[in-house]
């Protein structure tokens, strides 16, 4: 199974998660979705789901003064995005419980 097409509908609910506890910047939030495991992730794929998550509110952002470069827009969760989460959370239990449940279950071979 080729576990882009998986991560292609759960990325808003990855993203949202990354930045649940703490803030991020673009390549932070990449980074810290390949140390979770997703190593295939495309910085194009993060950076609009970011923008699209921006425009429709559940996102606010920021700006902060580097040193070392160019400056870092960060984004945070707004309680819009925290709702959606939450939601996601509950739609991605029952997913995943019918989806192990179908996969937990073997069929007797046939004689």
């Amino acid at each position: 199974m080729d576990s882009t097409q998986l991560l292609k509908g759960t990325l808003d609910a990855a993203v949202l998660a990354v930045l649940e506890n703490e803030d991020g910047y673009g390549y932070d939030i990449v980074r810290r979705l390949r140390d979770a495991g997703f190593n295939e992730i495309g910085e194009a794929s993060v950076y609009g789901t970011l923008r699209r998550m921006f425009v429709s509110g559940a996102l606010s952002t920021y700006v902060v003064a580097s040193v070392d470069g160019p400056h870092r827009k960060y984004y945070s969760l707004k309680p819009e995005g925290r709702a959606m989460l939450s939601a996601q959370r509950k739609t991605w239990q029952k997913f995943a419980s019918a989806m192990n449940q179908l996969l937990g279950t073997t069929k007797k071979a046939s004689n």
